[in-house]
Order: structure tokens, then C-alpha cells, then sequence
């Protein structure tokens, strides 16, 4: 049977009520694709704005169609179709970013965990956010009231600022993105943190070496880079890199402290990430335990017959 606007309704109405069970405020991921029915289409919505991106030829082919059922559920002030995935590539399908209707002359202003950031979806990786670490942002938040934090990868500002508004003492975020950095920045002025937040432009790997040579000591370390592993001949070389990031991530961690660490590539296996920590520890002579082991929030559900969808990995330690 052919597929029409009505197909597209329901799907869309039973995302929009799960999101509106589980969040009071309308800054989410509205569809992750094949969990909510919808193969191959990611749409995050920023209030009024939608960030829209169709990774398979399919649904890409019935794009009018989605678009008209999200005018008449959602009425958006601007859709944003982000279609500048290399997954696009694997499917034959051209790359682009542009307004599909509507006006988004600046970046968008949002709210999570009680912090507000700024979110560039014309712009900015993926759909110009990470709604995915929503839950572990506001876990180490809980853990940051007085401390020293470190956010290594901070792009803009999610960890960073979600610490400083939990009353951490400063916070320090590393980044190579000059434009993420200028997100950060703003976010913390918005959030009215920004006398305790610090951004430096730096590559993550010569930096954090440089501050533990520097005898430089964190209470909380964060370390949430971007997927080391884009395919499966990827994963070794990924693997040495995240066990380096654990250790380099473990000697700026002070005794007693806590480090996060994160992979959000698909193609490393939730075992080998947790070794890859473990021998990055093991490298630099810490001893600790897991307090948390965690993946991404309940908008970015995982479909039962489709595992390895649940991509992300993060882990919790508290160090000795």
C-alpha cells in the first residue's frame, strides 16, 4: 500500500506524545528514526524550530510528504533540513543545508536542565545540538556543586554550563571550534555563569597533556569527543584513542575526583569502549570504579529488534 501524508501523521503524533510525556519544555529529539517508525529521518525540535535530516534515499524520496504532516502537527516557525550526512553519500543522495520554510537569522535559544543555551542549526554538527547527553549532563551537573571542572570536547558549553549552574566553582571547556566556542561563550552569559566559565581554543589531545604536565588537577574531568570510529576498519585505531583520552583524562583528574567519559561511535562495542577506559586507567596508574554506566536520553529510543542503534556509551567513575 502506498504511503501518504496520514502514514506520516500518526507516526508523528505518537513522537510528539511520547516527548510531551516525558519533557515539560518542547527541546527534544521529536523522531529518531527507526525506533519511532520513521527509517532513516532525524528531527529535533528547538521550540518553534525544526532541525530536519533524512539519511536514506527513502525517506528522503518522501520528504514533501513528512514536511506537510509536521506544518499540520506542529505549525513550525522554520524547518531546517540538515541533509549534510556522509550517510547520504552510502545512499546516492546529494549534500545540503537550507531553510525549507521560514526565518532563522541567528541561532536558536533553548532550555535544558535549567541552563539556556544557544543552538546554530543552520551551522553546527549534526542538527546543531546533542540532545542525546541531556540526562548524563545533568547527572555530573549533580555532582558539580564546588568543584573544578574540566570539559574536555566542550563544544557549546552542554557540560560546561550545566556544571556551573549546579554551582561548580569554575569550569574550564577545550575546543578547536572557534564558532562552538562563541556558543559556549553566550550560553554562560545567558545562564549568568560566565564569571566561572573559561573557554580555550586548543586540540584536546596537546592540551590536556600540557595541563597535566603542568600539574594542573580537576575535580571533575569531562571527555566527550566527537565518534573516533566513522566505520568499522576505524574501531582499532579508535580504540587506542580512547584508551589514551581515559588515561591523559585520569592524570588531570584530582584524588577523589570523577571522570566522564563518552563514545558516541556505533562501530565500538560497549565492552571494548569499557576496556579501552579501563586500560587508559591502568596507563596512568589510577585506581576507581564505575558509579554509572549510561547511554543516550529516553527522546533517542532504541528500537528491540535494532541493538546497535544504542550508540552511546558513557561511563561514570569515581577515582581513588
Amino acid at each position: 500500500r502506498p504511503i501518504g501524508k496520514r502514514f506520516f501523521l500518526r507516526h508523528l503524533e505518537r513522537a510528539l506524545r511520547l516527548r510531551e510525556r516525558l519533557y515539560r519544555a518542547p527541546y527534544y529529539r521529536l523522531v529518531h528514526a527507526e525506533a519511532d517508525g520513521l527509517p532513516g529521518l532525524i528531527i529535533d525540535r528547538f521550540g518553534g524550530v525544526l532541525a530536519v535530516q533524512a539519511n536514506a534515499a527513502g525517506i528522503d524520496r518522501l520528504m514533501p510528504l513528512v514536511l506537510d504532516a509536521l506544518y499540520q502537527v506542529l505549525n513550525p516557525d522554520a524547518i531546517v533540513l540538515r541533509n549534510d550526512s556522509p550517510a547520504r553519500t552510502l545512499e546516492g543522495l546529494t549534500t545540503e543545508t537550507r531553510l525549507a520554510t521560514g526565518h532563522v537569522d541567528e541561532p536558536v535559544v533553548f532550555e535544558e536542565n535549567g541552563a539556556h543555551y544557544e543552538a546554530d542549526v543552520l551551522g553546527g554538527q549534526k542538527t546543531g545540538w546533542f540532545f542525546d547527553q541531556r540526562d548524563n549532563r545533568g547527572f555530573i551537573a549533580g555532582l558539580a556543586g564546588g568543584a573544578r571542572v574540566l570539559d574536555l570536547y566542550c563544544y557549546s558549553g552542554g557540560f560546561s554550563v550545566a556544571s556551573a549552574c549546579a554551582g561548580a566553582a569554575s569550569v574550564l571547556g577545550i575546543d578547536r571550534s572557534e564558532p562552538a566556542l562563541a556558543l559556549a561563550e553566550a550560553a554562560a552569559r545567558r545562564s549568568e555563569v560566565a564569571e566561572r566559565c573559561a573557554f580555550r581554543r586548543a586540540e584536546v589531545f596537546a592540551e590536556a597533556a600540557a595541563l597535566a604536565a603542568a600539574g594542573e588537577r580537576f575535580d571533575i574531568v569531562i571527555a566527550d569527543p566527537p565518534p573516533f570510529a566513522r566505520s568499522k576498519r576505524d574501531v582499532a585505531a579508535a580504540l587506542r584513542g580512547y584508551r589514551k583520552l581515559a588515561r591523559l583524562a585520569a592524570q588531570l583528574t584530582a584524588p577523589g575526583g570523577f571522570l566522564f567519559l563518552a563514545s558516541c561511535s556505533h562501530n565500538v562495542a560497549v565492552a571494548d569502549f569499557a576496556d579501552a577506559a579501563r586500560r587508559g586507567l591502568g596507563d596512568a596508574g589510577r585506581g576507581g570504579r564505575i558509579l554509572r554506566s549510561a547511554g543516550a536520553g529516553p527522546d533517542h529510543p532504541v528500537h528491540p529488534a535494532l541493538p546497535e542503534t544504542a550508540y552511546l556509551k558513557a561511563l561514570t567513575l569515581a577515582l581513588d
